[in-house]
């Protein structure tokens, strides 16, 4: 399990677990069903992207949860970092 900044210094398409407090939870109408989610940890912030079809396999997770565990890959845009989620767990 990583901590938020050791997140940031993976590279791209590394598999990686994160965990902290869900402190933002957004779904904007433009994605498609994407939720994007944002964990907090003594670190700093970790932004996740759940894809619709999760979203729906996990709904109670995703919506539900005040702490939340996330298994995915990273994706590196540059200095932006998002986890694609591919497991939730409360």
């Amino acid at each position: 399990m990583l901590d938020a900044k050791a997140l940031q210094r993976l590279p791209h398409g590394k598999p990686a677990q994160v965990a902290g407090l869900v402190t933002c939870r957004q779904r904007p109408g433009t994605a498609n069903g994407v939720i994007f989610v944002t964990l907090e940890d003594e670190t700093g912030l970790a932004n996740i992207i759940v894809h619709a079809r999760l979203a729906e396999r996990q709904r109670e997770e995703v919506l539900g949860s005040r702490l939340l565990g996330v298994l995915g890959v990273l994706q590196r845009e540059g200095e932006v970092v998002h986890l694609i989620a591919k497991r939730l767990v409360d």
